[in-house]
């Protein structure tokens, strides 16, 4: 190995323990915890180290916002693999594990979608975990979206709902024993095939 490979080797693992160390820091005491000199000591690295990879924690946001999309696909993808042959079904599993996943992972969840990490949504140039996370939700939500209904359009629709019930179930505006029955009426209502 080249002493340029290295040099990228180690800075690659540099930048997955500033992401992962933003994460562990947000998940346990929130966004407004993560600062760069907190990183920085809880890294062992000095502050111009974590700015020579990130201009500053709108950046690490972003970082964490794209590594939260890639998961959510995988998550997506995984959960109607798993169900049944049939629309409904797969539809959901794919809801289910929507919700799973932001209430597992609520400064991640944040990160992709309450707070400023600097990435644009449905532009061309959007980031590639984006656009999967959007394609993982589009690939079980177009078989279910009617005739004459756009497959884009209605996963926003469908997808809005998701994020409604995610944030309002998180913030304790819906009761949390009617979460099952909500889930049901929104594949029922939006998803019927």
């Amino acid at each position: 190995m080249s002493v340029q490979e290295r040099k990228e080797r180690e800075r690659a693992v540099r930048e997955r323990l500033i992401v992962a160390t933003a994460r562990e820091l947000a998940e346990q005491q929130g966004w407004d915890a993560v600062t760069t000199r907190r990183l920085a000591e809880r890294i062992e690295y000095s502050q111009p180290v974590l700015y020579s990879h990130f201009r500053g924690k709108r950046e690490i946001i972003g970082a964490v916002a794209l590594e939260g999309a890639a998961e959510l696909a995988v998550a997506l993808r995984t959960a109607t693999a798993a169900a049944p042959d049939a629309p409904r079904p797969r539809v959901t599993a794919l809801a289910r594990a929507y919700l799973d996943f932001a209430e597992r992972n609520p400064a991640v969840y944040d990160a992709m979608f309450r707070l400023d990490g600097g990435l644009t949504f449905a532009h061309e140039d959007t980031p590639e975990p984006l656009k999967d996370a959007f394609a993982a939700l589009l690939e079980r939500l177009a078989e279910v979206a009617g005739d004459g209904v756009d497959p884009g359009l209605f996963t926003e629709t469908f997808w809005a709902a998701l994020h409604g019930l995610a944030t309002l179930t998180r913030a304790g505006r819906l009761p949390p024993e009617d979460a099952a029955r909500r889930l049901e009426l929104l594949v029922d209502r939006l998803a019927a095939p």
